[in-house]
């Protein structure tokens, strides 16, 4: 069933994807090119699987499909360090609900070119209000990795919004992922809609969100504690002991 009060309802393929492009081969894209479609019911969406499932060419194509800049940033960032994304969006159709007045792509791999992009724009412009203004008023640059993130969310996100965060949890302590569910929290009442690519068990305990496992059979929503994420994480926090004795019996 559709959601009436997101901004990405739902997306499939359009468009017939080469069987020897290395696309068909991801197990969850050659499900959505059999005619499936991946629907986006709730408010926070997570994509959850192993490395190598297509967790971030999936969200990756979605924000391109979404007119997002394919490195990260709103969608009036333009720049372009290095063309390393994939062709899944000229294949993808997206089926948007309401209009969303704010977004933001966040990609931690390229997190740091879009800081020096928005410091770079506010040297070379003759507006009167800079880019940073809106960050924080003070370079990103200038900040670590995990307090340039939140600066990101407290500042920068206004409500409203579309915002799709590709593994956030790359650059944040536990603490600050904690911190980042109540700023969700607080976007969401605001009327925003998140998409997530995570491997966070922390993150994938918001309430009520929806999460897709990415896996060798496809892509299927599932529910938080039967994620391999949750299961392995509970397991060695239950006795870190006993996972030691399991992996390390031949040693």
């Amino acid at each position: 069933m559709l959601s009436i009060d997101t901004y990405l309802r739902e997306i499939r393929i359009k468009t017939p994807i080469p069987s020897d492009s290395y696309l068909a081969k991801i197990p969850a894209i050659a499900q959505l090119m059999q005619g499936e479609l991946l629907s986006f019911p709730e408010k926070v969406t997570f994509f959850v699987g192993e490395n190598g499932m297509g967790k971030s060419t999936l969200i990756e194509a979605i924000a391109i499909a979404m007119k997002f800049n394919p490195e990260g940033g709103t969608m009036n960032f333009s720049f372009s360090t290095e063309s390393t994304h994939s062709e899944l969006h000229r294949y993808l159709s997206v089926c948007k609900g309401k209009h969303h007045k704010d977004g933001f792509f966040l990609r931690a791999e390229s997190f740091y070119n879009v800081a020096s992009y928005i410091d770079e724009t506010d040297r070379t412009s003759v507006m009167g209000n800079p880019i940073i203004n809106s960050y924080g008023g003070v370079s990103l640059h200038h900040q670590s990795h995990g307090e340039s993130f939140m600066t990101l969310v407290e500042k920068r996100f206004s409500g409203q919004g579309l915002y799709i965060l590709d593994e956030p949890e790359a650059a944040l302590s536990p603490a600050r992922l904690l911190h980042l569910l109540c700023h969700i929290r607080r976007l969401e009442k605001c009327g925003s809609q998140f998409i997530i690519s995570t491997h966070s068990p922390i993150l994938l305990a918001y309430p009520g969100a929806c999460i897709y496992l990415l896996s060798e059979n496809g892509i299927c929503r599932t529910d938080y504690k039967d994620t391999p994420h949750y299961r392995i994480t509970k397991s060695f926090l239950d006795c870190p002991e006993r996972t030691f004795s399991y992996l390390f019996e031949d040693n």
